[in-house]
Parts: structure tokens; sequence; C-alpha cells
């Protein structure tokens, strides 16, 4: 697998960076009836994406059953004209869910004071997993690309 710094230097943008920014994903998982995709909040970390799910999610039973995964992360701005994409294919793996993980997860798209977060996310950090059944879909990419598909905006 490519790491993300190899990527930098061949996509032209710092991934890493570009991967701390809260944007959205979009996960496609396999089942009998095609792919479904969806868009998740992901945390990348160790050269990985974490993303939250559970029993009361498809997302849950549809990588149990198949684990094979394609995600995407990507900013379109047409006012400045970047445009950028990454791009990760592999197999998820469904793990215990830590509350340390879930709160640097979280409050980089809900911010720091959790007293402002709404409780459908706060409630995950103050519930047993065990009893939530809250987990980790996790997502080490077999294959991770990326590309700046910028263009200059003409006045």
């Amino acid at each position: 697998m490519t790491s993300a710094a190899a990527l930098s230097a061949t996509a032209g943008f710092d991934v890493e960076a570009f991967l701390a920014r809260p944007l959205t994903a979009r996960l496609a998982t396999v089942t009998p009836a095609g792919p479904v995709v969806r868009p998740v909040w992901f945390l990348w970390e160790e050269a990985e994406f974490w993303t939250l799910t559970g029993p009361w999610a498809r997302l849950h039973q549809q990588a149990a059953a198949d684990p094979r995964v394609a995600l995407v992360v990507d900013e379109c701005d047409l006012a400045t004209g970047r445009v950028r994409q990454v791009i990760a294919r592999g197999r998820a793996e469904l793990v215990p869910f830590d509350v340390p993980r879930g709160r640097r997860k979280l409050s980089r798209y809900l911010g720091a004071d959790e007293s402002r977060w709404a409780t459908r996310f706060s409630r995950y950090l103050h519930t047993d997993p065990a009893e939530s059944g809250a987990v980790w879909l996790r997502l080490a990419p077999a294959r991770l690309s990326a590309q700046d598909l910028s263009y200059t905006v003409e006045p």
C-alpha cells in the first residue's frame, strides 16, 4: 500500500492535511442487490479510516456480510477550481468501539465543547458499547490513491 506521505508527493497536495479536515466521505459496500453508497463521517488515523456503526445500521450488517468496501473523500470548489480526491479500497473490519477515538472523531466535526453536541452523538461516549452495540468499521486500505484535478478559474 502507498502511504499518504508518498501520495502527497505524486498527488501535488498534502493528503494527510486533506484527510484531517472534517469532510464527508462516501463509503460503498457490496450487497446482493449491488453496491450501496452512503455518506459517513470518518477519522483518518494510523493510515486507516475509522467510521462508527452498529447493529442499528445497514452498514454494520453489510460489512459483516461482505467486507469489501470502497471509500472516497473529495472536494469540488467551483469558485476556486479546487478539485481533489482520495480513494481507498480494501476490506472493512468491525472492531470494538473505544471512547478516546470516538471523542477525537466527533470533536473534529462538532467542535471541542461536548456540552454543545446533540445527545445522539455524545451518547456513544457515555454508553457502554456492549449495551449500544457501537463498533468501529476500520478500513486499512489495500489501495489508496489521490488526485488533484484542480483547474484555473477564468475571471
